[in-house]
């Protein structure tokens, strides 16, 4: 699947087992900041939290135009809706519009398959304004995150 706009064009490829390197690898890079700022950086927590959860069968990677590896998303079935988690882009893909890129994508795919999207942030993180701004509210919130969810629109 392809999908482009006025700042950013991506592609989705499956992701296999052997992946999980370079993609923890984007991981640490994407999160490293936030989790410093709260004094929660921690590789090897890191890594056995992404290992933990790390479902390959539900799991994208993002390539830019000249298919090099720039992210990754998950993005499957979870309690009667769809789990969006692990989406990560290399800082380098920050910030040009790649990012809500993908999440129109995923958002549209969950609009017809009429189901609510769930994710979670951690506390202090950028990425919950970025969720709000594409229509994601709060639903609670733990020590360390902030679980948002999306409506499906109905067409």
């Amino acid at each position: 699947m392809t999908s482009a706009g006025a700042t950013a064009a991506f592609s989705f490829a499956p992701t296999q087992e052997p992946d999980f390197e370079r993609l923890f690898e984007i991981r640490l890079l994407a999160m490293r900041p936030s989790l410093e700022r709260i004094g929660r950086f921690d590789p090897e927590r890191a890594r056995a939290r992404f290992r933990d959860t790390f479902r390959p069968k539900h799991t994208r990677l993002i390539l830019d135009l000249a298919e090099r590896l720039t992210g990754c998303v998950a993005f499957g079935p979870h309690d009667g809706a769809l789990l969006l988690e692990h989406f990560y882009l290399a800082p380098e893909a920050q910030g040009r519009g790649v990012g809500s890129a993908v999440l129109r994508c995923l958002m549209s795919e969950a609009d017809a398959s009429a189901k609510a999207i769930r994710l979670d942030v951690l506390r202090g993180s950028d990425a919950k304004r970025f969720y709000e701004r594409h229509g994601f509210v709060e639903t609670h919130r733990d020590e360390f995150d902030i679980y948002l969810e999306r409506l499906p629109e109905r067409a």
